[in-house]
């Protein structure tokens, strides 16, 4: 008999981290903070939420960077408790 064969695990799916694997809009980040879409555009404003960047005239944002994001908040967090 042999043995069963590895379980490929696809390393986009780690890094995505349960995150669409596609680009998020602008509508996409705010339902997922449940926050309303003028903060989104504020936090572009001041530099202050995920890193997002222009497709045209179209602001997206990599679920990879969006996870940086949170990662980064939290350790903010902790460190500050």
């Amino acid at each position: 008999m042999s043995a069963p064969a590895p379980v490929q695990t696809d390393p986009r799916a780690t890094l995505r981290g349960g995150l669409p694997d596609r680009y998020l809009t602008p509508d996409d980040i705010a339902e997922m903070f449940e926050v309303p879409l003028e903060t989104v555009y504020q936090w572009r404003k001041k530099r202050t939420g995920p890193l997002g960047f222009r497709v045209g005239k179209h602001l997206r944002y990599d679920p990879a960077d969006v996870r940086a994001y949170v990662a980064q908040r939290k350790s903010a967090e902790q460190d500050a408790a």
